[in-house]
Protein backbone atom coordinates (compact mmCIF):
# COMPACT_ATOMS: atom_id res chain seq x y z
CA UNK A 1 0.00 0.00 0.00
CA UNK A 2 1.73 3.22 -0.80
CA UNK A 3 -0.45 5.36 1.88
CA UNK A 4 -0.67 4.57 5.53
CA UNK A 5 -1.88 6.85 8.22
CA UNK A 6 -0.06 7.22 11.59
CA UNK A 7 -2.94 5.27 13.19
CA UNK A 8 -2.20 2.02 11.74
CA UNK A 9 1.46 2.43 12.03
CA UNK A 10 3.86 1.07 15.30
CA UNK A 11 7.56 0.74 15.81
CA UNK A 12 7.51 -2.07 14.56
CA UNK A 13 7.36 -1.05 10.89
CA UNK A 14 10.26 0.90 10.22
CA UNK A 15 10.86 -1.49 6.58
CA UNK A 16 7.32 0.27 5.48
CA UNK A 17 7.59 3.77 7.40
CA UNK A 18 11.22 4.62 7.75
CA UNK A 19 12.22 5.38 11.37
CA UNK A 20 10.72 8.72 11.70
CA UNK A 21 7.10 7.39 10.11
CA UNK A 22 7.41 4.31 13.10
CA UNK A 23 8.28 6.76 15.87
CA UNK A 24 4.99 9.16 15.01
CA UNK A 25 2.95 5.92 14.67
CA UNK A 26 3.97 4.34 17.83
CA UNK A 27 2.82 7.50 19.83
CA UNK A 28 -0.61 8.29 17.84
CA UNK A 29 -1.38 4.40 18.72
CA UNK A 30 -0.11 5.21 22.58
CA UNK A 31 -2.81 7.78 22.75
CA UNK A 32 -0.85 11.02 22.61
CA UNK A 33 -1.08 14.16 20.91
CA UNK A 34 1.07 14.06 17.68
CA UNK A 35 -0.47 16.28 14.66
CA UNK A 36 -2.35 13.68 12.05
CA UNK A 37 -0.35 12.81 9.12
CA UNK A 38 -0.21 9.89 6.72
CA UNK A 39 2.78 8.18 5.15
CA UNK A 40 3.78 7.96 1.41
CA UNK A 41 5.55 4.12 2.25
CA UNK A 42 9.14 2.70 1.15
CA UNK A 43 7.06 0.73 -1.21
CA UNK A 44 5.69 3.58 -3.24
CA UNK A 45 9.35 5.01 -3.21
CA UNK A 46 10.67 1.52 -4.76
CA UNK A 47 7.73 1.30 -7.45
CA UNK A 48 8.13 4.54 -8.76
CA UNK A 49 11.81 3.83 -9.46
CA UNK A 50 10.16 0.74 -11.19
CA UNK A 51 7.19 2.30 -12.79
CA UNK A 52 9.39 4.76 -14.58
CA UNK A 53 11.79 2.85 -15.48
CA UNK A 54 15.09 5.05 -13.94
CA UNK A 55 15.84 2.42 -11.28
CA UNK A 56 18.99 0.46 -12.76
CA UNK A 57 20.16 3.76 -14.38
CA UNK A 58 20.24 5.47 -10.99
CA UNK A 59 22.11 2.38 -9.00
CA UNK A 60 24.81 2.37 -12.12
CA UNK A 61 24.94 6.12 -11.94
CA UNK A 62 25.93 5.73 -7.85
CA UNK A 63 28.39 2.75 -7.69
CA UNK A 64 31.33 5.29 -7.97
CA UNK A 65 34.84 5.05 -6.40
CA UNK A 66 34.53 7.40 -2.95
CA UNK A 67 38.00 8.97 -3.92
CA UNK A 68 36.72 10.55 -6.92
CA UNK A 69 35.38 14.00 -5.31
CA UNK A 70 34.53 15.01 -9.46
CA UNK A 71 32.12 11.43 -9.93
CA UNK A 72 30.64 11.70 -6.56
CA UNK A 73 29.36 15.36 -7.54
CA UNK A 74 28.36 14.07 -10.99
CA UNK A 75 26.50 11.05 -9.59
CA UNK A 76 24.68 13.18 -7.14
CA UNK A 77 23.13 15.14 -9.93
CA UNK A 78 22.20 12.30 -11.76
CA UNK A 79 20.87 10.33 -9.58
CA UNK A 80 18.59 13.71 -8.70
CA UNK A 81 18.01 14.88 -11.80
CA UNK A 82 16.34 10.97 -12.39
CA UNK A 83 14.09 11.19 -9.60
CA UNK A 84 12.99 14.77 -9.69
CA UNK A 85 12.77 14.82 -13.74
CA UNK A 86 10.29 11.16 -13.73
CA UNK A 87 7.09 11.72 -14.34
CA UNK A 88 5.27 11.08 -11.10
CA UNK A 89 2.93 7.70 -12.14
CA UNK A 90 -0.83 8.80 -12.21
CA UNK A 91 -2.27 6.12 -9.47
CA UNK A 92 0.22 7.12 -6.85
CA UNK A 93 -0.27 10.84 -7.35
CA UNK A 94 -4.08 10.44 -7.01
CA UNK A 95 -3.98 8.60 -3.78
CA UNK A 96 -1.54 10.81 -1.89
CA UNK A 97 -3.97 13.65 -3.04
CA UNK A 98 -7.32 11.75 -1.41
CA UNK A 99 -5.04 11.46 1.97
CA UNK A 100 -4.10 14.66 1.78
CA UNK A 101 -7.40 16.02 0.94
CA UNK A 102 -9.03 14.25 3.94
CA UNK A 103 -7.01 16.32 6.28
CA UNK A 104 -9.69 19.41 8.17
CA UNK A 105 -9.32 22.41 8.13
CA UNK A 106 -5.56 24.45 7.57
CA UNK A 107 -4.20 22.59 4.24
CA UNK A 108 -0.11 23.03 4.95
CA UNK A 109 1.90 20.16 5.98
CA UNK A 110 5.06 19.16 7.07
CA UNK A 111 6.97 17.24 4.71
CA UNK A 112 9.66 14.52 6.06
CA UNK A 113 12.21 11.83 4.88
CA UNK A 114 11.88 9.17 6.97
CA UNK A 115 14.51 6.64 5.59
CA UNK A 116 14.34 2.71 6.54
CA UNK A 117 17.71 2.38 7.61
CA UNK A 118 18.50 5.44 9.53
CA UNK A 119 17.59 4.07 13.13
CA UNK A 120 20.21 1.30 12.86
CA UNK A 121 22.90 1.47 15.01
CA UNK A 122 25.51 0.87 13.06
CA UNK A 123 24.18 2.78 10.06
CA UNK A 124 24.09 6.92 10.55
CA UNK A 125 22.95 7.37 7.02
CA UNK A 126 23.62 10.92 7.55
CA UNK A 127 22.37 13.56 5.10
CA UNK A 128 19.33 11.95 4.28
CA UNK A 129 17.00 13.55 6.18
CA UNK A 130 15.34 16.83 4.32
CA UNK A 131 12.24 18.43 6.10
CA UNK A 132 9.69 20.77 4.46
CA UNK A 133 7.76 22.73 6.33
CA UNK A 134 4.53 24.91 5.28
CA UNK A 135 3.70 23.08 2.18
CA UNK A 136 0.46 23.34 0.33
CA UNK A 137 -0.94 21.03 -2.28
CA UNK A 138 0.50 22.62 -5.51
CA UNK A 139 4.10 21.60 -3.78
CA UNK A 140 3.58 18.50 -2.46
CA UNK A 141 4.26 15.86 -5.37
CA UNK A 142 7.27 18.17 -5.82
CA UNK A 143 8.61 17.82 -1.93
CA UNK A 144 8.09 14.47 -1.83
CA UNK A 145 10.27 13.88 -4.73
CA UNK A 146 12.85 16.21 -3.02
CA UNK A 147 12.63 13.97 0.08
CA UNK A 148 13.23 10.83 -2.21
CA UNK A 149 16.24 12.54 -3.71
CA UNK A 150 17.80 13.25 -0.53
CA UNK A 151 19.17 9.62 0.07
CA UNK A 152 21.51 9.91 -3.00
CA UNK A 153 22.86 13.44 -2.34
CA UNK A 154 27.16 13.51 -2.35
CA UNK A 155 27.24 13.08 1.07
CA UNK A 156 24.63 9.71 1.51
CA UNK A 157 26.45 8.19 -1.44
CA UNK A 158 30.35 8.77 -0.17
CA UNK A 159 28.79 7.52 3.14
CA UNK A 160 27.47 4.01 1.63
CA UNK A 161 30.29 3.41 -0.74
CA UNK A 162 32.75 3.93 1.87
CA UNK A 163 30.94 1.76 4.41
CA UNK A 164 29.90 -0.70 1.66
CA UNK A 165 26.56 -0.53 2.19
CA UNK A 166 24.27 -1.24 -1.46
CA UNK A 167 22.48 1.53 -2.59
CA UNK A 168 19.76 -0.75 -3.28
CA UNK A 169 18.83 -1.85 -0.07
CA UNK A 170 18.59 1.20 1.35
CA UNK A 171 14.38 2.54 1.07
CA UNK A 172 12.94 5.94 2.27
CA UNK A 173 9.49 6.95 3.06
CA UNK A 174 7.84 9.75 3.52
CA UNK A 175 5.85 11.61 6.27
CA UNK A 176 3.37 13.96 5.32
CA UNK A 177 1.98 15.41 8.52
CA UNK A 178 -0.71 18.59 9.19
CA UNK A 179 1.23 21.97 9.95
CA UNK A 180 0.88 23.15 13.71
CA UNK A 181 0.92 26.84 13.48
CA UNK A 182 3.07 27.20 16.56
CA UNK A 183 2.73 30.10 19.15
CA UNK A 184 5.72 28.65 20.94
CA UNK A 185 7.45 25.47 20.28
CA UNK A 186 10.67 23.68 21.51
CA UNK A 187 12.35 20.44 22.42
CA UNK A 188 12.63 18.31 25.77
CA UNK A 189 14.73 15.87 27.13
CA UNK A 190 13.14 13.62 29.58
CA UNK A 191 16.26 12.88 31.37
CA UNK A 192 19.40 15.05 31.13
CA UNK A 193 21.08 14.73 27.50
CA UNK A 194 25.01 14.78 29.58
CA UNK A 195 24.42 13.16 32.94
CA UNK A 196 21.14 11.15 32.60
CA UNK A 197 20.38 12.91 35.81
CA UNK A 198 16.77 12.64 37.21
CA UNK A 199 15.82 15.91 35.63
CA UNK A 200 13.87 17.15 32.50
CA UNK A 201 15.26 19.68 30.23
CA UNK A 202 12.88 21.75 28.72
CA UNK A 203 13.56 24.73 25.78
CA UNK A 204 11.33 26.88 23.92
CA UNK A 205 11.12 30.05 21.81
CA UNK A 206 8.54 31.33 20.23
CA UNK A 207 6.93 30.42 16.62
CA UNK A 208 8.31 27.41 14.67
CA UNK A 209 10.39 25.61 16.05
CA UNK A 210 12.83 25.26 13.28
CA UNK A 211 14.96 27.75 15.23
CA UNK A 212 15.68 25.56 18.15
CA UNK A 213 16.23 22.72 16.27
CA UNK A 214 18.70 24.02 13.85
CA UNK A 215 20.60 26.17 16.91
CA UNK A 216 19.68 29.43 15.19
CA UNK A 217 18.22 30.94 18.14
CA UNK A 218 18.85 31.06 22.13
CA UNK A 219 15.56 29.25 23.81
CA UNK A 220 14.75 29.82 27.30
CA UNK A 221 15.87 26.85 29.45
CA UNK A 222 13.81 25.21 32.03
CA UNK A 223 15.00 22.57 34.77
CA UNK A 224 12.16 20.43 36.05
CA UNK A 225 12.66 17.30 38.76
CA UNK A 226 11.91 14.56 36.63
CA UNK A 227 9.49 13.12 39.46
CA UNK A 228 7.81 15.85 40.70
CA UNK A 229 8.06 18.45 37.71
CA UNK A 230 8.84 21.17 40.08
CA UNK A 231 11.02 24.02 38.49
CA UNK A 232 14.29 23.69 39.90
CA UNK A 233 16.03 26.02 37.51
CA UNK A 234 14.72 28.58 34.57
CA UNK A 235 16.76 30.47 32.16
CA UNK A 236 14.84 33.29 29.96
CA UNK A 237 17.08 34.21 27.01
CA UNK A 238 16.79 36.89 25.25
CA UNK A 239 15.13 36.03 21.74
CA UNK A 240 16.00 37.95 18.88
CA UNK A 241 13.90 35.55 15.95
CA UNK A 242 11.45 33.73 15.49
CA UNK A 243 10.41 31.30 12.16
CA UNK A 244 6.35 31.80 11.45
CA UNK A 245 4.30 31.61 7.89
CA UNK A 246 3.57 33.94 6.03
CA UNK A 247 -0.32 34.10 5.80
CA UNK A 248 -0.16 35.22 2.37
CA UNK A 249 2.06 32.99 0.76
CA UNK A 250 2.07 29.99 3.16
CA UNK A 251 5.96 30.24 3.20
CA UNK A 252 7.84 29.77 6.16
CA UNK A 253 9.72 32.85 7.22
CA UNK A 254 12.25 34.29 9.57
CA UNK A 255 11.31 37.48 11.48
CA UNK A 256 12.11 39.56 14.41
CA UNK A 257 10.68 39.18 17.75
CA UNK A 258 8.36 41.55 18.82
CA UNK A 259 10.52 43.90 21.43
CA UNK A 260 8.15 43.33 24.16
CA UNK A 261 8.50 39.49 24.12
CA UNK A 262 12.11 39.03 23.52
CA UNK A 263 12.82 38.90 27.16
CA UNK A 264 9.60 37.30 28.14
CA UNK A 265 9.04 34.23 29.89
CA UNK A 266 7.67 31.78 27.02
CA UNK A 267 6.15 28.88 28.64
CA UNK A 268 2.99 29.07 31.73
CA UNK A 269 4.00 27.11 34.76
CA UNK A 270 0.77 25.26 33.26
CA UNK A 271 2.63 24.46 30.00
CA UNK A 272 5.51 23.40 32.11
CA UNK A 273 3.88 20.84 34.00
CA UNK A 274 2.04 20.00 31.24
CA UNK A 275 5.03 19.06 29.00
CA UNK A 276 6.56 17.49 32.04
CA UNK A 277 3.12 14.60 31.82
CA UNK A 278 3.86 14.27 28.63
CA UNK A 279 7.49 13.82 28.30
CA UNK A 280 7.11 11.15 31.55
CA UNK A 281 4.06 9.46 29.24
CA UNK A 282 6.54 8.76 26.41
CA UNK A 283 9.23 8.01 28.57
CA UNK A 284 7.30 5.08 30.64
CA UNK A 285 5.72 4.30 26.91
CA UNK A 286 9.18 3.27 25.48
CA UNK A 287 10.78 2.46 28.81
CA UNK A 288 13.85 4.81 28.46
CA UNK A 289 14.30 8.37 28.48
CA UNK A 290 13.30 10.23 25.27
CA UNK A 291 13.78 13.68 23.75
CA UNK A 292 10.85 14.80 22.03
CA UNK A 293 10.01 17.82 19.91
CA UNK A 294 6.29 19.66 20.98
CA UNK A 295 4.47 22.56 20.27
CA UNK A 296 1.49 24.81 21.10
CA UNK A 297 -0.95 26.38 19.62
CA UNK A 298 -4.11 28.32 20.29
CA UNK A 299 -3.62 27.06 23.54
Amino acid sequence: MAVLWLEDLGAEDIAVAGGKGASLGELTTAGLPVPPGFIVSADAYRSFLTDTGIEAELFAAVDVDTDDHDALTAAAETAQSLIREATFPASLREEITTAYDAFDGDPFVAVRSSATAEDLPDASFAGQQETFLNVGPEALIDRIKDCWASLFTRRAIYYRNDQGFPHDEVNIAVVVQQMVPADKSGVMFTSHPSTGAPEVIIEAAWGLGEAVVAGEVSPDNYVLDADSGTVREQTIADKQLMYTRDPETGATVEQSVPEAKQHEQVLTATELQRLHELGQAVEDHYGTPQDVEWAIADG
